[in-house]
């Protein structure tokens, strides 16, 4: 469930020699980075989407327990925005293996599935309205293209989050089978598919296996999450 420059990823520049110790020490964090999350990240990430969902719709997609389990589990498949150190908006999925969401899928992680599914995308409530959420679900998609084994990403929205998600290039599929008490879903999905071009050239936006700059870039979104 949910709430550019030519450059996906720069190099973060290193310290000039000339500079003091003391210096360098204060800019040892990029100012900003993305990277994939971890277990060690779990506390960060459950106390922005218990602020961003429990006011709104009085539970989190995941509960602290289950963020472990899926950064545990599958860490490769979220990404996590860093602003000198500090987590700001992140995405959690793992990989499904049907064609559509079923209860399962909010706890497991099928190795073998070509579906991404999107648990979750929230930003810190202090980044909001700068775009974060659309830049950041933009990254993601743009990672998704490099990986031959996957076909498309999936997730559950509440309806006044559609229009968001379309902006995107998400489609509908249709109301979704999963509820949550007394709150119903619509699922979206987004084709991933036929982009040889964009593997081909995988290497300019290849996933980084360190922390690497973020080119900060500002939309006119006027809808964040």
């Amino acid at each position: 469930m949910s709430v550019v420059g030519t450059q996906l990823f720069i190099k973060p520049m290193q310290p000039s020699a000339s500079v003091s110790p003391g210096i360098q020490r204060r800019h040892t964090l990029p100012a900003s980075e993305v990277r994939p999350l971890n277990a060690q990240d779990a506390i960060s990430v459950f106390e922005i989407e218990r602020e961003a969902f429990i006011s709104v719709s009085g539970d989190c997609p995941l509960h602290l327990d289950e963020v472990r389990h899926f950064l545990t589990l599958c860490p490769e498949w979220s990404m996590g925005w860093f602003e000198e150190g500090r987590l700001v908006a992140f995405i959690i999925g793992s990989l499904w293996d049907q064609d559509r969401l079923t209860t399962e899928a909010l706890t497991l992680h099928k190795p073998r599935g070509s579906t991404v599914h999107i648990h979750i995308l929230a930003v810190h409530r202090t980044f909001r309205q700068q775009g974060k959420g659309p830049i950041l679900m933009w990254r993601y998609l743009q990672h998704l293209r490099c990986l031959p084994s996957v076909r498309r990403a999936v997730l559950m929205c509440e309806d006044f989050l559609v229009p968001f998600y379309r902006k995107s290039g998400f489609k509908v599929l249709g109301r979704c089978a999963i509820t949550v008490a007394n709150l119903t879903f619509t699922e979206m999905w987004y084709p991933i598919s036929g982009h040889a071009y964009m593997r081909r050239n995988s290497e300019a936006i290849r996933f980084p296996q360190h922390p690497l700059t973020l080119p900060l870039t500002k939309t006119d979104e006027h809808v964040d999450v």
